[in-house]
């Protein structure tokens, strides 16, 4: 991890503590997660305890401590979705990543999610890749849109 990359980020945000959020929403974009070198980084940076960035990462799902594949899957279990078939497409997605809902692969490619509701029930089932939508999925085709992420 590039301390100077880090450095970089905040001082984007002016060192600003009320940006804290943001400094830490760019970083885990850059990293897929938060790594504690990070974090410790950026408490000292901003002069801010580690208590209250712990609080925040853990208070947010949006935030990861553990690492994250480069592409994030996220499937629709919401009740349209359900009736849908989002179960065999979340199964199929399972089969293809070798991974289950709330795990990363070994290799860091993918991150499997699973979500209540997306806002989108007319096009159910659906999942999102990378936050591309696919909506109407059907579970052969699940496997075939992982296949456009390298």
């Amino acid at each position: 991890m590039d301390i100077t990359r880090i450095d970089q980020i905040i001082d984007d945000h002016n060192a600003e503590q009320s940006s804290l959020i943001q400094i830490l929403l760019d970083i885990q974009a850059e990293h897929h997660w938060l790594p504690k070198q990070a974090l410790d980084r950026v408490a000292e940076k901003l002069d801010v305890p580690m208590n209250r960035i712990q609080h925040i990462t853990t208070f947010y799902k949006a935030f990861s401590q553990v690492p994250k594949g480069r592409h994030q899957i996220h499937v629709c279990m919401g009740t349209a979705c359900h009736v849908r078939g989002a179960q065999r497409v979340l199964d199929t997605i399972s089969d293809a990543t070798r991974i289950k809902a709330g795990e990363t692969d070994a290799e860091l490619k993918f991150s499997l999610e699973t979500v209540n509701c997306l806002g989108c029930c007319a096009l159910g089932p659906v999942m999102v890749v990378d936050g591309e939508y696919h909506g109407n999925v059907a579970p052969a085709q699940a496997a075939d849109v992982l296949k456009n992420y390298e």
